[in-house]
């Protein structure tokens, strides 16, 4: 065969005329336009057909869309003031290790005293940016949900839980490494 571009020819030397009217049209363009006569109208009006609507799911399949509401924003955004508040508050006492630790002791009812001030300032610290930064990631997503329009709630309990395990795995090796704490603190249990 020869080039597309050029009309082909009949047995007989005529030349064959271009398809003006889809004489050529396989059998599923001639059934899309079967079922749509809105599109031969168009094309014999000379206009451009208007794309195919595209098919509705019944409804009894449907998925309801879950979309934050008012609720979801000011739920969402009393547990993002609120962690900020724990967060800061915790971060302040962090920082100061030992007092951190003792005080915690007190609340079990033993009295014992933090001796590792280097290992509790560095874990300390780094609970500390773990908080921070743990708190900074969990607004990012909470924000970019919300401006998504949807349910965004449960963003900041996940960060919350998230971010309280890290930070309590720094805590617990600060406290681990002070064996005099520690002993203080498992000869206070009752056996």
């Amino acid at each position: 065969m020869s080039d597309d571009s050029r009309p082909s020819t009949e047995g007989e030397g005529a030349e064959r005329p271009r398809p003006q009217f889809g004489e050529y049209a396989t059998a599923e363009e001639q059934r899309a336009r079967i079922q749509r006569p809105e599109v031969t109208e168009a094309l014999e009006a000379g206009v451009a057909p208007q794309p195919a609507p595209a098919p509705e799911a019944p409804a009894a399949f449907s998925v309801p869309a879950t979309r934050g509401g008012r609720v979801d924003r000011i739920v969402t955004f009393g547990l993002l003031f609120y962690g900020l508040f724990s967060v800061v508050t915790t971060i302040v006492q962090l920082l100061n290790f030992p007092e951190y630790a003792e005080r915690g002791a007190q609340m079990l009812g033993v009295t014992a005293t933090f001796t590792n001030l280097s290992a509790g300032y560095v874990w300390g610290a780094a609970a500390a940016f773990v908080y921070g930064i743990g708190w900074l990631l969990t607004a990012v997503f909470t924000w970019r949900r919300l401006k998504s329009g949807r349910l965004a709630f449960w963003i900041p309990l996940v960060g919350f839980v998230a971010t309280a395990l890290v930070a309590g795995v720094c805590i617990t090796m600060a406290l681990v490494g002070d064996q005099q704490f520690m002993t203080a603190i498992i000869d206070s249990v009752p056996n």
